[in-house]
């Protein structure tokens, strides 16, 4: 479903994406392992163009565009494809969950108001928020505000879901609703591609895990296999340090 090659980026004498390739089959959850500053981040942000690739191919359901020189149209035409759920929820504190929730809908899809509310309303249910359609989100927990956040994602249908660390901001007691809503989405056969350090949601619910570091691809493979029987040694390192206890027998 998506396919992208060679992709590199730079901040200036910074080369954060070193000639990246990856491809997601539909109804993939692919997540992206790493230590900070690997470039987990910015590839995610390079194939949704909020940040332009110097270089490299990404492929959308047989659609091939250039990274670098991709036209508006072209980039409009990805993000009707996609949606992205930031680390720090981007609801508008203005606007209710349900507002919050309809606003890409009638905005971005063109979708009528009332069609629009009788959606929103599905998606919050379906994330366990049918109490909170008129709730501002300073009156939302944490790992409240990112399930509308996940449930403005999901309404939209995208053909993949971008998640960037959308538990790092969240108390810990917080995070396994957030994972829990995820799981959710993963079991209904939703595309995901996750920027995360929750080793046990790699583990339960991906399809495939990647080890980042340094703007490249060190391993990819099986999240069962990888995480317990990683083949490269930057790998087994990183894994040592942040793997809960009960994963680190076989490393």
């Amino acid at each position: 479903m998506l396919n992208i090659s060679g992709v590199e980026k730079q901040f200036g004498s910074n080369k954060v994406l070193k000639g990246i390739d990856l491809n997601i089959k539909k109804g993939d959850v692919v997540v992206l392992l790493g230590p900070s500053g690997s470039g987990k981040t910015t590839l995610l942000r390079t194939i949704n163009f909020f940040e332009r690739a110097d270089k490299g191919q990404l492929i959308f359901n047989n659609e091939a565009i250039d990274m670098s020189k991709a036209s508006g149209k072209e980039i409009y035409n990805v993000r009707q494809k996609t949606a992205f759920v930031f680390q720090n929820y981007g609801l508008f504190h203005h606007k209710t969950a349900l507002e919050n929730v309809i606003e890409g809908l009638i905005i971005g899809r063109k979708v009528p108001r009332n069609q629009a509310i009788k959606e929103a309303k599905e998606a919050l249910d379906t994330l366990g928020l049918s109490d909170k359609y008129n709730h501002y989100p300073v009156s939302l927990s944490g790992g409240q505000q990112q399930r509308v956040a996940i449930a403005r994602a999901f309404v939209l249908k995208p053909e993949i879901i971008l998640f960037d660390e959308p538990t790092s901001s969240l108390d810990p007691e917080l995070v396994g609703e957030v994972l829990t809503a995820m799981k959710l989405l993963a079991d209904k056969g939703t595309t995901m591609l996750v920027v995360t350090h929750e080793i046990s949601f790699a583990k339960e619910v991906a399809t495939k895990a990647i080890f980042m570091d340094k703007g490249v691809i060190l391993e990819e493979g099986i999240p069962n296999e990888m995480l317990t029987h990683p083949k490269v040694e930057r790998t087994k390192q990183f894994l040592k340090r942040v793997i809960p206890e009960e994963f680190i027998y076989n490393i």
